[in-house]
C-alpha cells in the first residue's frame, strides 16, 4: 500500500469542539482517515455521539482510538513523571473506570485498536513500581483484550531496551506499541531510529511527529513541524520496510498555533517522501 494512503491524523491535535469542525479539518487537510480521541465521547456525548456516523457518511476512516488518563500535568518532566498514566494511585480507580466505558465505546466503532501513555516505566525491574505498573496494565489489556482489541503503548518516556524487557514480561498478546519517533527526542531518551528497531516485533501503528532534543537535562525537548526536526525520517520509513510495516501512519501535532497548516505541511512531506521512493 502506498505510504499516502495510510496516512491518517490524530484527531485531538486539532482541538475541534465538536465533529462538524473535525470533519472540517480533515477535508481541509486532505486525508481521509482518523485516529479519534475517545474521551469526548465518553464526557460529551451530545455532542459527540454521533461523531463516527458523521465521519463515516463522509468516508473518513476511524483507522484507531486514543484514551487519556486523569490528572496528568505535562508542565514539567518531573510533574509528568508524577502523574502521568496508570501509575498514581490516587487516581487507579477513575482511570479503570474510564478506560471500561472507553473500551465499551471502541467496540461500538468496531474498532481494533486504542493507543494511551500507560506512564513512566521504572527502568528497574525490582522497583516496587515495575511490578505495580505490570499489574495494572494487565488488567488494561484485559479489559480490551474481553472486546477483542489491542491497546497500544505510547513510547517516549522510557528507552527502547526498557520497553521491550517490559513487554516481554507483560506477557499479554494484544499489548503492542505505537511509536513516535519526537517522543524519544522530547524526553531524552534513546535514539529512536535504534528503539524502533527493537520494538519492531510489537509495532502495530507509528505517529507521525518530529522534535529537537533538550539542550538542558531534565528539561523538554521542543516539538517542530515536521522535516524541521531531527528526526532522521530516511531512516524511519527504511525500518518499517525492513519491517514490512503495513500499519498507519497518524501524524500529530502537539505544539503551536497553526495545526492544519503543519499537519498538512507534514503530509505534503510524507507524501513527497512516498513518490521519490517509488522512483528510486
Amino acid at each position: 500500500m502506498k505510504l499516502a494512503n495510510r496516512l491518517a491524523v490524530c484527531s485531538w491535535s486539532l482541538k475541534p469542539e465538536g465533529p462538524e469542525q473535525l470533519l472540517g479539518y480533515l477535508k481541509t487537510i486532505g486525508v481521509p482517515r482518523v485516529q479519534l480521541a475517545l474521551d469526548p465521547l465518553r464526557t460529551n456525548p451530545k455532542a459527540w455521539g454521533k461523531a463516527a456516523d458523521l465521519l463515516r457518511q463522509n468516508e473518513i476512516e476511524i483507522v484507531s482510538g486514543m484514551l487519556a488518563t486523569v490528572g496528568e500535568d505535562y508542565t514539567t518532566m518531573e510533574s509528568i513523571q508524577r502523574t502521568g498514566g496508570i501509575v498514581p494511585d490516587k487516581t487507579w480507580e477513575e482511570n479503570q473506570r474510564n478506560i471500561k466505558q472507553i473500551a465499551e465505546i471502541a467496540s461500538q466503532l468496531r474498532l481494533l485498536l486504542v493507543t494511551f501513555h500507560a506512564g513512566f516505566l521504572p527502568h528497574d525491574e525490582k522497583d516496587p513500581g515495575f511490578a505495580k505498573l505490570t499489574d495494572r496494565l494487565r488488567q488494561v489489556a484485559d479489559i480490551f483484550a474481553a472486546k477483542k482489541i489491542a491497546i497500544g503503548l505510547e513510547t517516549g518516556q522510557e528507552t527502547g531496551e526498557a520497553l521491550a524487557t517490559f513487554l516481554r514480561k507483560l506477557d499479554r498478546p494484544n499489548v503492542c506499541v505505537n511509536f513516535d519517533p519526537a517522543n524519544m527526542i522530547l524526553y531524552d531518551q534513546s535514539d529512536p531510529i535504534a528503539a524502533l528497531r527493537l520494538l519492531v516485533p510489537w509495532l502495530r501503528q507509528v505517529h507521525i511527529k518530529d522534535a529537537k532534543r533538550t539542550k538542558k537535562r531534565g528539561t523538554w525537548g521542543e516539538e517542530v513541524t515536521v522535516s524541521k526536526g531531527e528526526v532522521d525520517w530516511k531512516k524511519f520509513f527504511a525500518v518499517l520496510d525492513e519491517a514490512q510495516f503495513d500499519g498507519y501512519c497518524c501524524i500529530e501535532r502537539e505544539a503551536g498555533n497553526q495545526r492544519v497548516q503543519d499537519i498538512k505541511t507534514a503530509k505534503e512531506f510524507v507524501v513527497r517522501f512516498g513518490e521519490q521512493k517509488a522512483k528510486e
